[in-house]
């Protein structure tokens, strides 16, 4: 056999947005390794602005040609058209480029060029979330040299950028090998970004570790479940997968188990009950910056991962899996809501917070639906946006002791009086705090509905009524902390809010308004991933 015969086909325009991403992680490597220190933050954080930028406009490119591949398609009688044909799809590798992994692409990027922005910043004090050296023991005299030096971790540009195209394959893999491969993708880098926090290193340091630890297990229970469908179907691409679930007989509770130990795997990325134990010590111990990357990223590309395979090859058996699955909503709605509630720390309540909203964003995949794919699309964009920009003004909180400002200072009494010492701050927390609470007039109330909606039209009354419920005591802790903020004074002295030298203020801006522009004026929007759902026939 000749070697021509066996090469693989690589679709490198449908590759080209994610090889832009990857190719700048590369060139910030370079820069760490032959720029000097002083000139490295601005060359990193500009390249990576850029190359997302760029990486946008090759998305929009490729999303007209995936249309018009499509119209071209739709005009082919059906009985012409091969087995399994999706108009505008183009398999490449155990990838698939169709509109539903355009729109998950672009809605990584939305949420990473936010992210960019605010691990850029650097505050009025002269420093950033990032530690001077993230090789410097803590409390070290060379950690002390690092920071009179006026050092920066800037490794977490194309950590980030590594990161972020691992998101934007993860909702295009078709196949579980590369379902697992893009998953460490995904989490190594994070790992250390998570341990390169400028104050508390150690509880960083902890952090990171706990994120390892655990995430070692869901990659675990992914290789085991893929392995199990393996055995049963003989392969591991999605298409082969579905045919052999649906007809498999006499295996049903293989299948069951591999299904359910892939689903477990993807289940602990988005910090779903009982696999979320990682979540609230993650978020409040990484540096802020990679927090709000983490929860919204972190969360949009494994939902989005989840729904290829479960609309494509789990939903077969969603008689058998639906129990099950219904159970880990309601539980991850009830914890996420009642444990938030007690929460004293800001970081650890919107980890609660992220847990509740994992519970609702499942009603997307139980629905099993084009109007739940659109409808959790639109949520995880929403969501992300409001996150990033909710965790950028956390990082301008800084705790003050004696005239000297020191670490983020997330207790809720630093928050006592924001909107006098810092209204636009304040202001920007309120826009987001009321999108999660699913208030009208909101980007988080069109997305709430829109799921809801489909979650009822799927057969999830009982599930729904309980996330309208829930939503409504989470709308607790998010007011509280708005009176905390405009109907309190000041705490003394203990806090300030240091200014931002820009990229922050940027990031914010654009969440808000953006938050309010899809609450307002959602329809395009809508109409748009209304396109993209056709993961169905």
């Amino acid at each position: 056999m000749s070697p021509s015969a066996t090469a693989p086909i690589v679709n490198w325009d449908a590759l080209t947005p994610v090889l832009i991403i990857l190719g700048a992680g590369v060139l910030g490597v370079l820069v760490e390794a032959f720029i000097a220190r002083p000139a490295r933050l601005a060359i990193q954080s500009t390249l990576s602005f850029l190359a997302i930028l760029a990486s946008g406009v090759s998305l929009f490119l490729r999303w007209g040609e995936v249309k018009a591949a499509g119209a071209a398609a739709a005009a082919v009688p059906q009985f012409q058209l091969p087995k399994g044909f999706l108009p505008g799809a183009r398999m490449s590798a155990g990838l698939t480029e169709d509109p539903f992994s355009i729109a998950a692409q672009g809605i990584l990027l939305v949420i990473g060029l936010l992210a960019v922005l605010v691990m850029a910043d650097r505050t009025s004090v002269g420093d950033g979330a990032f530690a001077a050296q993230a090789a410097d023991r803590p409390g070290s005299a060379e950690e002390s040299e690092s920071i009179l030096a006026g050092w920066t971790t800037t490794e977490v540009f194309p950590l980030t950028l590594f990161s972020l195209g691992g998101m934007m394959l993860f909702g295009a893999s078709s196949d579980l090998i590369t379902l697992f491969v893009i998953l460490e993708m995904i989490s190594l880098p994070l790992y250390i970004l998570a341990a390169t926090a400028r104050h508390r290193r150690l509880l960083s340091q902890e952090a990171a570790l706990k994120y390892f630890v655990l995430g070692a297990f869901a990659s675990a229970f992914l290789l085991m479940g893929s392995a199990l469908l393996y055995g049963v179907a003989g392969a591991v691409d999605y298409k082969t997968l579905g045919e052999a679930v649906s007809s498999a007989a006499g295996q049903d509770w293989l299948i069951l188990a591999g299904l359910m130990l892939v689903i477990v795997g993807l289940l602990f990325k988005v910090a779903a009950v009982p696999f979320h134990a990682w979540s609230p010590d993650v978020y409040q111990g990484a540096p802020t910056p990679v927090t709000g990357f983490m929860a919204a990223g972190v969360k949009a590309a494994a939902f989005l991962a989840l729904v290829r395979f479960y609309y494509m090859i789990a939903g077969a058996m969603g008689w058998d899996l639906a129990p099950a699955l219904w159970a880990v909503a309601a539980l991850t709605m009830l914890l996420g809501t009642v444990v938030g509630v007690v929460q004293r720390d800001v970081k650890r309540m919107l980890a609660y917070s992220a847990i509740a909203h994992a519970g609702f964003m499942l009603i997307g995949i139980l629905a099993y639906s084009k109007a739940a794919i659109s409808a959790l699309s639109f949520y995880a964009l929403t969501y992300g946006i409001a996150t990033v920009g909710a965790f950028g003004i956390i990082t301008l909180v800084r705790s003050n002791r004696d005239g000297s400002v020191g670490g983020e200072d997330g207790d809720l009494e630093a928050f006592k009086g924001l909107g006098r010492r810092s209204p636009w701050a304040a202001g920007a927390m309120t826009v987001f705090l009321l999108s999660f609470a699913g208030v009208p007039l909101t980007a988080g109330f069109m997305a709430k509905f829109r799921l809801f909606a489909a979650g009822l039209s799927g057969n999830g009354t009982p599930v729904v009524i309980l996330a309208v419920v829930c939503s409504a005591v989470t709308a607790f802790f998010y007011m509280r902390l708005i009176v905390l903020m405009f109907f309190h004074e000041p705490a003394g002295e203990r806090s300030v809010v240091v200014a931002s030298r820009g990229p922050i203020i940027l990031a914010v801006s654009v969440a808000v308004m953006a938050t309010i522009g899809l609450g307002v004026l959602p329809q395009a929007a809508f109409d748009l991933f209304d396109q993209t759902a056709m993961l169905l026939p």
